[in-house]
């Protein structure tokens, strides 16, 4: 099962001059069954643009999308060229698209390319977020090259080749809805289900019960952000995966100390992808999707209406479940019970006033200990107003002696999901800094620690401190 022509435009890479590798990711190289070496030798000319990979078919694919809440008719890759898809060594299909190859017939006046900055952070982070356990693209490599682009400054150019089982996004069914093109539609539609939702094609309704997996899917990834603390900072619906998947990673940061109203992009003026609020982008996401997917409904418009908003109201209740749920895992609760939720809230209320680091603090608090209500813990230490720690405490010790819980046991489980190491923009700094001089060790090292940041990795603790004060002026927007 194949796309038509309407879906996208055949475009050939730029090529990239002098081109060099400077990372290969040993982990997604081995999943294609590639020999690293002999790929490593090749690959600065297969994605410079220099030679086409055997079998490649390059296009650029079309969408259209809401950004920052205002519908743009026609967006598509502007930047990033759809090589051709994979098997992996299990059997499965990956799509890979260079990033930063070029101008395609999307690239509105743009340059096509992709800087050596941006580039090393999609590399890092989407790598990060699986390590994570989120979903998300994944990243085999990155070429550079000393060709200069101009973004708010002269930077040089870098071509990431990222991979997912579908780069498809919301915005890919909003271009032909706003076409009203719903023959293309029910196309897209069709070529999903075959491809990534087989198990629904037997359904009576298969695009409502698609539509309806990915309001769960969508509900689900956002509830992981919140849990880590991660911020994309453009959840744009042309960014949104209709799997499901973290995608685009422009402006994005890990918080460091707690604060809901987090904006990581300085292009976002008016907050309107806080942290705080992924939630409710995601549903407003969601509603512009089922808007598009309304012709695949129903023939009756107000009955697809009915059916798309009986759908849309299963996404609060299921991410409330799944951060609820998440949330209980991260303070080691095994039970659930009605006051939980206020738990929670204290807690998050008071990390917010003393300015805890979101990170140290839940990995910290994995030492507590019921017999003294925590006075002995280090994740006391991040609180500036500890008396306000150990009233919480208090009442944290008593909710775990109701359900009879275990120090040890409980400290081992907190440690599987309360992460030791994130990306903060700190260290992707420090790497990018590095890399501007041809020293691209600390990419390498970063892919490695990331790819465990549950384990405690002794060797590598100055990773897991507190930011540096510079930190605090890092500017990342919709160029990064």
């Amino acid at each position: 099962c194949s796309l038509g022509e309407a879906f996208y435009c055949r475009v050939s890479p730029e090529p990239l001059p002098d081109p060099y590798l400077i990372s290969m990711n040993p982990v997604t190289a081995g999943m294609l069954g590639l020999d690293t070496q002999v790929f490593a030798s090749q690959l600065p000319d297969w994605i410079s643009g220099n030679r086409v990979p055997p079998g490649a078919d390059p296009v650029a694919m079309l969408y259209a999308g809401h950004q920052f809440g205002h519908f743009v008719p026609q967006l598509g890759d502007g930047r990033a060229i759809l090589l051709g898809e994979v098997k992996d060594t299990e059997g499965r299909l990956w799509e890979l698209q260079l990033k930063g190859a070029g101008v395609t017939p999307y690239s509105r006046s743009g340059d096509g390319r992709a800087v050596l900055r941006s580039t090393i952070r999609e590399y890092l982070c989407s790598e990060a977020m699986h390590g994570l356990g989120i979903p998300t693209t994944r990243a085999l490599c990155i070429t550079g090259s000393d060709e200069e682009v101009y973004r708010e400054q002269i930077e040089t150019a870098a071509v990431l080749v990222r991979m997912a089982p579908s780069h498809v996004r919301f915005g890919s069914f909003e271009v032909f809805y706003h076409r009203n093109q719903h023959d293309a539609l029910q196309e897209l539609a069709d070529y999903m289900l075959t491809r990534h939702f087989p198990h629904l094609a037997d359904q009576a309704q298969p695009y409502l019960a698609m539509f309806s997996e990915v309001v769960l899917r969508t509900a689900s990834l956002i509830s992981q952000w919140q849990l880590v603390g991660f911020a994309h900072g453009v959840m744009n619906t042309d960014n949104m995966s209709l799997l499901g998947l973290t995608l685009d990673y422009g402006p994005y940061g890990f918080l460091d100390s707690y604060d809901p109203d987090f904006v990581c992009n300085h292009s976002d003026h008016e907050g309107r992808y806080a942290f705080s609020r992924q939630p409710v982008i995601g549903h407003w996401n969601l509603t512009c999707l089922a808007q598009a997917m309304l012709p695949l409904f129903s023939g009756d418009p107000d009955a697809a209406v009915e059916m798309a908003q009986a759908r849309l109201d299963t996404y609060e209740p299921a991410f409330v479940q799944a951060y609820a749920d998440g949330m209980r895992a991260k303070l080691g609760l095994k039970e659930k019970h009605r006051k939980d939720h206020a738990l929670v809230t204290d807690l998050l209320q008071k990390m917010q006033v003393s300015q805890v680091d979101y990170t140290r603090f839940f990995r910290a608090l994995a030492d507590f200990r019921m017999q003294d209500a925590g006075r002995s813990c280090v994740a006391a230490d991040e609180f500036v107003d500890r008396d306000a720690f150990h009233a919480w405490g208090r009442i944290y010790a008593a909710r775990l002696t109701q359900e009879n819980s275990q120090d040890e046991a409980r400290a081992r489980a907190m440690r599987w999901v309360n992460p030791k190491y994130i990306l903060r923009n700190s260290l992707a700094q420090q790497a990018i800094e590095k890399a501007e001089n041809k020293d691209f060790s600390e990419i390498d090292r970063l892919l490695q620690l990331l790819s465990r940041p549950f384990d405690e990795q002794p060797e590598n603790e100055e990773y897991a401190a507190l930011p540096p004060d510079w930190a605090e002026k890092i500017s990342v927007s919709c160029s990064s």
